[in-house]
């Protein structure tokens, strides 16, 4: 399945990478909500947090260590981290993706 994440990975269009080994890929995001916002994206494609399996929870696990590195790398101790679920949760790329954000103060609701 081919989506906006997987041509950033193929590097059929291009990104501001914050990092990438093989089972991840970290971008900025390219409207951020925030001063500091990046993208930790699989290079697996799991469409939604909805589909994702018992067999994936290494993966699942693993980008929320790999969000705490790189927020380490930029500086950054206090951030938010969120997956968006659904159209109706305003997830617009259907490739799992954990939006983490940092550089100002956050409210909840958010706001």
């Amino acid at each position: 399945m081919e989506t906006l994440f997987t041509k950033i990975i193929e590097r059929k269009i291009p990104a501001k990478i914050a990092y990438e080994d093989e089972k991840y890929i970290v971008i900025h995001d390219i409207s951020p909500q925030a001063p500091v916002h990046v993208l930790v994206i699989p290079k697996r494609v799991i469409a939604t947090l909805n589909d994702v399996k018992p067999e994936d929870a290494e993966l699942v696990g693993g980008m929320h260590v790999l969000a705490a590195k790189v927020m380490a790398s930029l500086g950054q101790k206090d951030y938010r981290a969120v997956f968006n679920c659904g159209a109706g949760a305003q997830q617009t790329v259907f490739h799992l993706h954990l939006h983490v954000l940092a550089g100002r103060p956050f409210t909840w609701p958010p706001g």
